[in-house]
């Protein structure tokens, strides 16, 4: 294998992607040109989606404005994917056959993560409301501009194929992408390109640190009374709840410490003088491999059950979401790892720094040195992965050979799922994030268009190491629907008082000139900008 992907690294510049089509190298310094030419539109898509920050199912006013942005440049987009109101699946192929390569991004908030862009303190623009806590504002915009740079590419060239952009729909609740996989979406691609925010350009193969999880909603069913009156008469379903939760938290102690598990209770009945008819509690439960995740599950199934006998009640569960253990594909990460090379990390301004070090201060960060100055490293992965987090990403990476490219649009050392993680996502250190991530992907793009043996390598990699041994374990049944109503009542709460605030590119060059920030904003002051009260 590692003869194979030492060819597939030499390979890379001296290919011939079609008869008659420039050298690669060449090809990709048109894809480089291609993705600055398109700096504007980064910044535009950039900042309009941050300043939709809808909540995963919801992300309604995202979807519309990307597909339109798509059709208008070509795509071919079918709306409604899988079950999912705000899935999408856009498609522009270039004559007949050529591989199909599939670039994919996150595009939902975080519940109450709404925050102004460029000042380094709390500030929402509407409290209470959800925002880009995450940075998935930024993935789509940049894989529209990657693709629209090889379009151009493959139509000058004559190169066949297939580009395939797709959105993760409520990965937050890690609730969209296995109906995706089930239901064949992936079916026909050769491989994919998943993009992710991070703080340094990067990606990896193998597995991660990180978990897969089955999420899970308890609903108990009991009986009301009067709670001073008669309880006696009544079933607490709230009870159940409470046992289930006490159980869980005494059966902790003896599962794995690599296990991650969490619980919020969703209803806990309507008032306490009413003996609780119905109460629900939503648990993740997160392990490292499928029968580990499956046996979990298998442990909260029965603590529930014994809740539901302790109190008389009923229980019934559903499953809201799941993500399987990622496993990337090494021939792609390494050739994406040269163009990573090629392209570096931003040219960071001193006013970049600034900023990203006063982020750093003001949120008590675990690191205080500013933007990432030098790139991190491809290594092989570790033996024994560390546990954390997931993403349904994983689900995807096991039907077809996929990588996860991320980009320098965020801050270093902040907490992720805050809103702090919020305060680059519409300001130059995002902008240029997004650039250098879109230039990597179109030049991967390319690499897999045109390279039939790195392809070839990434198939023979996804079928003799990775699924050798290990085979992909749906924790969905075939019948499963998505949890589509889920944050409905939030945004429906919300969206009205966020449209004030949906960015207006043909009136104003960036979000934060619209909300009236002055970039840098290194000191804490007043309430600053349009979101100031």
């Amino acid at each position: 294998m590692s003869k194979i992907i030492s060819f597939a690294l030499a390979a890379l510049f001296v290919a011939a992607p079609a008869a008659g089509a420039a050298p690669l190298a060449a090809l990709k310094k048109q894809a480089v040109a291609g993705v600055e030419a398109r700096t504007k539109l980064a910044q535009e898509m950039n900042d309009s989606i941050f300043s939709f920050g809808e909540l995963g199912f919801q992300e309604v006013e995202t979807s519309r404005y990307i597909t339109d942005v798509l059709e208008k440049n070509g795509f071919k987009v079918t709306r409604g994917v899988s079950g999912l109101p705000t899935g999408w699946v856009a498609t522009w192929s270039n004559k007949r056959g050529g591989p199909v390569i599939a670039l994919g991004s996150d595009i939902d908030g975080i519940p109450k993560a709404s925050q102004t862009p460029g000042i380094p303190w709390r500030q929402p623009l509407v409290e209470g409301a959800p925002g880009h806590g995450e940075g998935h504002n930024s993935g789509q915009a940049l894989n529209v501009v990657a693709a629209l740079a090889v379009k151009d590419i493959m139509q000058k060239e004559g190169i066949p194929g297939t580009l395939m952009l797709w959105p993760g729909v409520a990965e937050e609740l890690v609730a969209g992408k296995a109906y995706m996989v089930r239901d064949g979406v992936f079916k026909d691609v050769d491989a994919v390109i998943f993009t992710h925010v991070g703080d340094n350009l990067g990606t990896s193969w193998g597995k991660p640190m990180g978990t897969g999880l089955v999420s899970v909603e308890y609903t108990f069913s009991g009986a009301t009374a009067h709670s001073a009156g008669k309880p006696w008469m009544g079933r607490s379903a709230l009870d159940a709840v409470s046992l289930m939760n006490a159980g869980w938290e005494f059966r902790r102690e003896h599962i794995r410490p690599a296990q991650r598990s969490h619980y919020v209770i969703r209803d806990g009945g309507d008032q306490p003088n009413v003996v609780p008819e119905r109460a629900s509690v939503w648990y993740y439960f997160r392990e490292q491999d499928f029968q580990r995740i499956s046996d979990l599950y298998a442990v909260g199934n029965k603590i529930a059950d014994g809740a539901a006998l302790m109190t008389d009640t009923t229980v019934e569960r559903r499953v809201l979401g799941t993500a399987a253990p990622r496993h990337f594909n090494r021939p792609i990460a390494e050739a994406a790892y040269a163009n990573i090379r090629q392209i570096g990390l931003p040219n960071w301004s001193s006013d970049d720094q600034a900023f990203a070090k006063a982020v750093q201060r003001e949120t008590k960060a675990e690191k205080t040195d500013g933007l990432a100055t030098q790139l991190d490293k491809l290594e092989p992965p570790k033996e024994n992965p560390e546990s954390g987090g997931s993403d349904d990403i994983g689900d995807v990476s096991w039907v077809v050979p996929t990588i996860t490219i991320r980009y320098p649009s965020n801050i270093p050392g902040l907490p992720g799922h805050n809103w702090a993680n919020a305060i680059s996502m519409a300001t130059p250190i995002a902008h240029k994030g997004v650039v250098a991530g879109s230039k990597v992907v179109a030049m991967t793009t390319l690499d897999l268009l045109t390279q039939p043996k790195l392809r070839a390598q990434a198939k023979a990699y996804f079928t003799d190491v990775q699924t050798k041994t290990e085979q992909y374990v749906s924790m969905i049944g075939a019948t499963d629907q998505p949890a589509a109503t889920m944050n409905a009542d939030v945004m429906a709460r919300f969206r009205p008082a966020m449209r004030a605030f949906y960015y207006d590119a043909a009136k104003h060059p960036t979000y934060l000139d619209q909300l009236g920030v002055k970039y840098p904003t290194l000191e804490r002051s007043k309430p600053v900008g349009q979101g100031a009260n």
